[in-house]
């Protein structure tokens, strides 16, 4: 598409949000490109920006720490030393100046915690990985300098920020929490009450002003600029707020979206955007937009949850049936596959896919396994779960159980194994990679739920533990680098690669990716009994010892 194109469709989307104001918004938005040139764009078509050899590893910035280095040095040289083969690019957590929520409570968009290093820092990762960078656009801390502006009252950033009559009738505002939805505030014009999706240190950014749009740009043009090939839109299904609508997946939110596309695309078309939208997976999609126009990439938010359902209950029925429909709108677009993150195991994106039964299922198993449950409110006045806050490894053992824990680390690698083959961009948890164990500790010290999942490592009680060949990290690290190798080995894993559901008894989940006359079959035992599957064709290649087969 040519520069002229963009601007066509960026103006489009101007008028749609902002009316008469688009033209002027429209030259700003222009000057912010000119200003801030990404780097050169890779020498690469759309449909290959993302290949079968990408693997994505979630992580903070902080995770693995020493006493004498920053701790995005450590994480450096920890990555090098052990998965420099394994994984192609690094999720970075948010790595900015923060007050809550480990990280999502940004106070400044532009700079790096000291506590974990500086751009150079970033810098030298960029050189070895492919970086995705956390663009947390929804809202700001409450001590941001905007924010703390819009308390004084400064003119410019009194639209900033949403406000509304706690008096008014809020209640079909949609919530993935169960905090209010306003905060009272005390500003130089006297009480406020904000309009706070997360919690009261999150302050939601006012769309409807084109100023709050254009700091956003400068924002991700920076993220470009620094070294992001993928950003993550965090928290985007809230974006466009307004008494009287819903307020998730908003028609302004999906014209914001497209003009980010348009933007990134004239002035870092190498860049990929995947939105973060947990919610039923007919909606989570509505954010590819027509295959063009919005997201590359998003999350495939219900695959952990029929993952472990498939496992709990040995029955891969549900799984099938939903991966048999999973598609992208184009060949530009893909999933961001992953079982785990900083997150819990969301169970809305299945609410219609598994019903309300097995997602309470779902809950006292997790919760019988020493994990933690999440809850949202509903429109009605009641709660239902909202998240699992457990380690996927204790989700799918017992720790309480007597399993030998080669069975357990042979379950626990064969459901990371229906991840790394189907069709997309694999995104693996650190906490999965190094087989963490749920850390009960973590709730009773931050009162988060989801802290249960987030523990942090000292580089040497890690290196310590991985010497050990006899450990869990250790088994589970080499075993996930092995299924790594073949992945990345193999173009039939390409994220465009043809994807069939192959019918085979319950207990079994096996798939066919073909691409150029290569075809792989995977293969996934959900019981602790053998299974027989008969496959077409002679003279197949074992590539795991115990995985899949090519033809």
């Amino acid at each position: 598409m040519t520069e002229t194109e963009h601007r066509a469709k960026i103006l489009n989307e101007l008028e749609l949000l902002y009316g008469e104001q688009a033209r002027d918004v429209l030259d700003a938005l222009l000057e912010l490109i000119r200003q801030r040139q990404a780097r050169p764009p890779a020498e690469v078509s759309p449909a290959e920006r993302l290949s079968e050899r990408d693997a994505i590893l979630i992580t903070y910035g902080d995770q693995i720490a020493t006493t004498d280095e920053a701790p995005l040095k450590t994480l450096h040289r920890f990555l090098n030393a052990h998965l420099k083969d394994a994984i192609t690019g690094v999720h970075l957590l948010p790595f900015f100046p923060y007050t809550s929520d480990d990280g999502f409570s940004v106070v400044d968009y532009l700079q790096v915690d000291p506590a974990l290093g500086d751009w150079g820092d970033v810098a030298a990762l960029a050189k070895d990985y492919r970086l995705m960078f956390d663009a947390v656009i929804n809202h700001a801390s409450a001590s941001s300098s905007w924010f703390q502006s819009f308390l004084r009252g400064e003119e410019a950033y009194q639209d900033y920020f949403i406000t509304a009559n706690p008096e008014a009738d809020l209640s079909m505002i949609v919530r993935p929490r169960t905090s209010p939805l306003l905060t009272p505030f005390e500003t130089s014009e006297g009480v406020k009450h904000v309009w706070t999706t997360f919690s009261a240190d999150q302050a939601d950014l006012n769309y409807a002003s084109a100023q709050v749009l254009l700091e956003v740009v400068r924002v991700l043009l920076e993220y470009a600029a620094r070294g992001a090939d993928i950003i993550r839109l965090d928290a985007v299904t809230y974006l466009w707020k307004e008494p009287g609508h819903e307020s998730v997946h908003h028609p302004k939110t999906h014209a914001v979206l497209r003009l980010l596309r348009s933007v990134l695309e004239t002035a870092a078309p190498q860049v990929v955007t995947l939105t973060e939208t947990n919610v039923p997976h007919a909606e989570n999609v509505s954010y590819f937009g027509d295959g063009y126009n919005e997201a590359q990439m998003v999350y495939n938010f219900a695959l952990p949850p029929l993952v472990l359902h498939a496992y709990l209950t040995g029955d891969a029925s549900a799984l099938q049936r939903w991966t048999a429909n999973l598609k992208s709108p184009s060949e530009e677009t893909t999933f961001f596959n992953f079982l785990a993150s900083h997150d819990g195991i969301g169970v809305r994106p299945v609410e219609t896919i598994l019903g309300p039964k097995a997602i309470t299922q779902l809950a006292a198993a997790a919760e019988a396994r020493g994990g933690r449950v999440s809850y949202k409110h509903n429109s009605d006045g009641s709660q239902s779960p909202y998240e699992l806050n457990i380690s996927y490894f204790d989700a799918l053992s017992d720790p309480a159980g007597d399993e030998p824990l080669e069975l357990q680390v042979k379950r626990f690698l064969g459901a990371q194994s229906i991840m790394l083959s189907l069709a997309g961009v694999p995104g693996i948890y650190v906490h999965s990679l190094l087989g963490s164990r749920s850390w009960p500790e973590g709730p009773l010290q931050t009162g988060q739920n989801r802290s249960i999942n987030r523990q942090k490592f000292s580089l040497a009680a890690l290196e310590q533990d991985l010497g050990d060949p006899n450990s869990l990290r250790r088994q589970v690290l080499e075993g996930f680098k092995h299924l790594l190798s073949v992945r990345l080995s193999r173009k039939a894993f390409h994220p465009q690669a043809g994807q069939t559901v192959l019918k085979t008894q319950p207990g079994v989940f096996a798939l066919k990716r073909s691409i150029e006359g290569q075809s792989v079959y995977c293969l996934h035992n959900l019981t602790k009994e053998g299974q027989r599957v008969d496959l077409p064709g002679a003279g197949l290649t074992d590539l795991l010892r115990g995985g899949a087969a090519e033809q």
